[in-house]
């Protein structure tokens, strides 16, 4: 079976035992609790009950955003790590699972272990259709069984699903960082309170390092939620010796009870990476698609604009742009016959009818548009009017009449120009890659990661655990 090998540290305590992959999702519910706080629980325990070494930073998977069962933000959670004494950190982990979980609002939780250097081709390929498709608790349970994964379901368990893919997502191509401060249980469901200029002014001066912590167009905080989870802010970069400073100088008023630092595919467009053709289309998935504008673009009821596209085998395909985006102006301005590439996530409307909802657009190739007008004059150069039906025209202005010339055609300046076009941030998703992002993917290294590991404090408490 092809393997694919993890990051070991290069001083190891535990040379000669096998590392142990944590995966955990849907844990969480509308009112409350969240699956990356229960990692941060988890983590502190393993480090000061069990001593283990992290052979990785916590990776929090965000995994396909169109799944209609997804959890808030629909990402799942890896920690991986060696130590000794498994069986009792498996016991442990379970039990704070099954605790923590709320069971009685909804979460129906999938835990994971995997214990292996190595990840398997399974899981490797199990992980990286979760991005883009729907998978199935039942294909998970199969492929957990398959390669010996202790797994536990919690209610209906349909976190297994998500468990695998973030044991299973290694993330050796383009990645980012988020430092996620939480809140003291005392604090729970009171408003957080941050310093707006602060957070303006440290997202300008980090800029384009850090990204989607300001949105400078609409002068609106993006780094905390609104709702009664114990998450206080996050702030995201590609360094997390950045996110982490960033954090430590917004200066917050309310006593945190501690942060850590995940790795992540936030805004990689990770779930955007397969190319597809319109027949493919499938609900509920995502991908992009290089086609050609077949229909005219039009608005309907909340502004939201409306066109249809072909694939090279003329297989046609709905598209919906959301006023929300702010791309619903760009999309009124395509014609029929423009190149585009549309990165999508599929959604099923009330007939059943796919429609992909835009997610970027690249625009490669404009079509000539045609307009008609009328002719000019040749003594002035200026157009002529209409003397009505079958009369000609005059100039109204040396009053020049010319009865045969029809209309003239004249191409159009499209107002458009060719290029890449994504949402507004208020209207990002955690994996839509942001404008700073591009030209700043980085690959896996993996000797790299394990030094920025070992050398900065990317968990702390109140109590200045490191």
């Amino acid at each position: 079976m092809t393997k694919t090998l993890l990051p070991m540290n290069i001083d190891n305590k535990t040379p000669n035992v096998k590392a142990l992959h944590i995966g955990f999702d849907d844990t969480d519910s509308i009112n409350g609790r969240c699956t990356t706080h229960l990692s941060y629980l988890i983590s502190k325990m393993l480090i000061n009950r069990f001593d283990v070494e992290f052979i990785d930073f916590p990776l929090l998977v965000r995994l396909n955003p169109n799944v209609p069962l997804k959890t808030r933000g629909n990402g799942a959670v890896c920690l991986r790590i060696k130590g000794k004494n498994y069986e009792r950190i498996i016991e442990e982990i379970t039990q704070i699972v099954a605790d923590y979980s709320e069971l009685c609002d909804g979460a129906n939780p999938g835990l994971a272990f995997y214990e292996e250097d190595n990840i398997s081709k399974d899981l490797l390929l199990f992980s990286k259709y979760a991005m883009d498709t729907i998978l199935s608790k039942q294909l998970a349970i199969k492929i957990a069984k398959k390669n010996k994964i202790q797994f536990h379901i919690f209610g209906k368990g349909y976190g297994i699903v998500g468990a695998l893919s973030a044991i299973g997502c290694i993330l050796d191509s383009d990645h980012t960082f988020e430092t996620i401060a939480y809140r003291s249980e005392e604090n729970l469901g009171k408003d957080r309170k941050t310093n707006y200029l602060r957070v303006k002014r440290l997202s300008e001066e980090s800029y384009p390092y850090t990204y989607n912590n300001f949105d400078q167009k609409n002068f609106r905080v993006l780094i905390s939620p609104h709702g009664p989870d114990p998450v206080f802010c996050g702030i995201r970069g590609e360094d997390p010796l950045l996110t982490t400073f960033f954090l430590k100088n917004l200066c917050i008023e309310e006593e945190l009870d501690g942060y850590m630092v995940f790795r992540s595919n936030q805004g990689t467009n990770l779930h955007l990476v397969k190319e597809s053709i319109g027949i493919d289309v499938k609900p509920y998935t995502a991908g992009y698609i290089n086609c050609e504008v077949a229909t005219s673009p039009y608005t309907i009821n909340g502004g939201h604009v409306i066109f249809k596209i072909k694939d090279k085998f003329n297989f046609m395909l709905p598209v919906a742009v959301y006023q929300p985006t702010g791309l619903t102006k760009i999309a009124r301005k395509l014609a029929i016959g423009d190149k585009i590439e549309i990165g999508y996530g599929v959604h099923l409307k009330s007939n059943n009818q796919p429609t992909l909802n835009l997610e970027y657009l690249i625009v490669k190739e404009l079509a000539k548009v045609l307009g008609i007008t009328n002719p000019t004059c040749i003594k002035c150069k200026k157009n002529m009017k209409s003397e009505g039906s079958n009369k000609g025209y005059q100039c109204h202005i040396c009053k020049t009449k010319i009865r045969s010339v029809e209309k003239v055609k004249i191409e159009k300046n499209r107002e458009i120009r060719s290029g890449l076009y994504i949402p507004e941030p208020i209207a990002h998703r955690h994996l839509t890659k942001p404008f700073s992002r591009y030209g700043m993917e980085k690959r896996y290294d993996k000797f790299e990661l394990i030094h920025m590991l070992k050398s900065i404090q990317w968990i702390k408490d109140s109590g200045g655990l490191i």
